[in-house]
């Protein structure tokens, strides 16, 4: 069942179930209450990432606190994408493009990764999850992606699940088709993992390739910025061997 884009949708973080009370937080209602001007008895969709999504009403206004009442669920939940996502941080706009981007793409962890040219070694958590939540918001999606803690190249590698492929963009590879390597994967559990815009070291390219669960793949004859390139690469693997 498809998104229904004429009512407004919100994340919220409390249990959703028919009839039960659901509280915005301060800025939520501030949002409901004098942005968007919902009087009493206005309906508009909600999500936890849980419970599906629900129709709700507006049950109590005033100008610091909106109170909601559940009425039907619109859409059952849906099974949580199962895509990692790793890239390497980038400077706060670019960055953020790159989240809302991903989640539209069914990515269902976001993994920083801090790689040797990582020119952003910090990374705002929060303010990626409130990316991720946005998009979700947007785009009709009821599966926030789980938002990790940025982690050293060496070690996700090592801690790597061995039964999940991990798709590396390289851009130093000898073809420009991708189709070859992405079709001869066999394993259901996907990663990717995209550089940052000064790209992998050699280094890195050398470790990343000997390992036996990754593909290397071109993204086409064009070098591409680091957030372009990740937006390329899910959108070719959600076509070849994903969930399109």
């Amino acid at each position: 069942m498809r998104a229904n884009y004429k009512l407004q949708r919100l994340y919220v973080a409390g249990d959703l179930d028919s009839g039960l009370p659901v509280r915005p937080d301060a800025a939520q209602s501030h949002y409901l209450a004098n942005v968007l001007r919902m009087s009493e008895g206005a309906e508009l969709l909600v999500f936890n990432g849980r419970d599906g999504e629900w129709l709700v009403r507006v049950a109590v206004k005033s100008k610091k606190a909106v109170e909601l009442t559940a009425i039907e669920q619109t859409r059952p939940q849906p099974p949580q994408p199962d895509l990692v996502h790793c890239f390497a941080p980038l400077k706060a706009g670019r960055l953020d493009y790159l989240i809302q981007k991903a989640v539209e793409m069914g990515a269902g962890v976001m993994q920083p990764v801090i790689t040797q040219h990582t020119q952003v070694t910090k990374i705002g958590s929060d303010r990626v999850k409130a990316n991720a939540v946005e998009a979700a918001e947007q785009c009709g999606i009821l599966a926030v992606p789980e938002v990790r803690e940025a982690v050293k190249l060496d070690r996700l590698l090592g801690a790597w699940e061995k039964d999940r492929r991990l798709i590396f963009c390289d851009e130093d590879s000898s073809t420009d088709n991708p189709l070859a390597a992405l079709q001869s994967i066999r394993e259901k559990k996907l990663g990717l993992i995209v550089g940052p815009e000064g790209g992998f070291s050699d280094e890195e390219r050398r470790e990343l390739r000997a390992l036996p669960f990754v593909t290397a793949i071109p993204l086409g004859p064009r070098i591409l910025r680091a957030d372009t390139a990740a937006v390329a690469a899910l959108a070719v693997i959600q076509a070849t061997i994903g969930d399109w």
